[in-house]
């Protein structure tokens, strides 16, 4: 198959994941890299074996590229996006789509224009672990899903991080930031959402920067830092989701599925890998050799993987997306998918204001599963 030709706009922290993972899979060839800071793009470019560094002008003008990689920060996403759009590109754009519903609507409308492809993170839903929980839902291990719980709690990233301030800016906050991770993969699992409704806090309206090289500066947060909501799916199940930058410790789990014959235990989302474990209430028959029909006597059960990992980085929906231009099949991580994951998260903060359920206007098809006989770095 016929390499595609990418350019990758916006070098930073997240960027040497993707150019890892990206120079694994023999559909991507990655021609170009540019950044606001030209000494980044460049030590990018010497790092992965790039063949050049530019400025995105330039970048953007070149025929030969398809594929334009958006990993800029969020709020940049929309502005990078209808360019590269405006360009005759397809895009892959980093989480979130866009920081404003109506920029990702935009977004979405114009790909379709332009008959382009346009595509989101994260693409961890991709990877071997959710795949399996994929399957055993498909595969009625749980019976019908009836409910999932999702958590993901941390104290913040100001104690860490170089540059933490854009978590606090709009278009960060854990929603933001981490949500895409576990509604994604509980759309994968479950399909689209109809109704949501939640209720949000700013708990500590500045933070203090004890990372360097910011050790000490003070930050201004913009934007919800606890939500909590629920979701009613399509399917008829009802989601709860909570996400927090104000919790020091917790017990709770990443993602569980309750079912009306089981739960699913589904590993962190933002992770490809991880332990899949599994209570059945009764036995069930499953179309995977290998894998054993289990009893509540049993208890919890760690389940085999039952698709191997295409790569345990970033860049597996990139690849699906090259894939998908040169074969004429959709691509998993696609537009309408991180639409609807923006437009969820927003209701979120929406329903908390309006102290009301948010009827979620955008829809989305549940991604086709993957193969379970894919080689190392194949997708198709």
């Amino acid at each position: 198959m016929r390499p595609v030709k990418l350019g990758v706009v916006g070098c930073g922290a997240i960027s040497s994941a993707y150019f890892s993972a990206m120079k694994k899979v023999d559909v991507l060839q990655v021609m170009a890299c540019a950044d606001l800071d030209p000494a980044r793009a460049k030590s990018r470019a010497a790092q992965f074996d790039i063949p050049r560094a530019c400025a995105v002008e330039e970048l953007l003008a070149d025929p030969e590229i398809e594929i334009v990689l958006n990993l800029t920060v969020p709020r940049a996403h929309a502005e990078v996006n209808l360019a590269a759009i405006e360009a005759g590109k397809s895009v892959y754009v980093e989480k979130p789509l866009a920081v404003l519903r109506e920029d990702g609507k935009r977004t979405l409308d114009a790909a379709r224009a332009r008959e382009v492809r346009l595509g989101a993170a994260p693409d961890t839903f991709l990877g071997a672990s959710h795949q399996t929980c994929r399957k055993l839902i498909d595969d009625g291990w749980i019976g019908e899903p009836v409910a999932c719980a999702a958590f993901m709690q941390c104290r913040g990233h100001e104690h860490w991080h170089a540059s933490p301030e854009f978590y606090y800016e709009r278009g960060g906050g854990p929603m933001f930031d981490m949500g895409p991770y576990y509604i994604t993969a509980l759309l994968n699992l479950l399909g689209p959402v109809r109704r949501v409704t939640g209720s949000a806090r700013i708990t500590f309206p500045e933070r203090t920067i004890t990372s360097r090289p910011k050790y000490g500066k003070t930050i201004h947060v913009e934007t919800p830092t606890h939500i909590a909501g629920v979701m009613d799916f399509a399917c008829g199940a009802v989601g709860t989701i909570v996400t927090s930058f104000d919790v020091w410790e917790h017990t709770l789990p990443h993602i569980e599925v309750y079912g009306s014959e089981g739960t699913l235990s589904v590993p962190d989302p933002n992770e490809s890998g991880g332990a899949v474990k599994v209570l059945c209430h009764k036995p069930v028959t499953v179309s995977v050799p290998g894998l054993e029909p289990r009893r509540a006597s049993n208890g919890w059960v760690e389940i085999a993987h039952t698709h191997r990992d295409c790569t345990s980085e970033r860049g597996i929906g990139v690849a699906d997306m090259a894939y998908g231009l040169r074969t004429g099949r959709d691509h998993r991580a696609n537009g309408e998918l991180a639409y609807h994951v923006l437009d969820v998260m927003q209701s979120f903060l929406d329903a908390s204001t309006e102290n009301a359920h948010i009827q979620i206007q955008s829809r989305c098809e549940r991604p086709a599963a993957l193969p379970t006989d894919l080689e190392p770095g194949k997708l198709d």
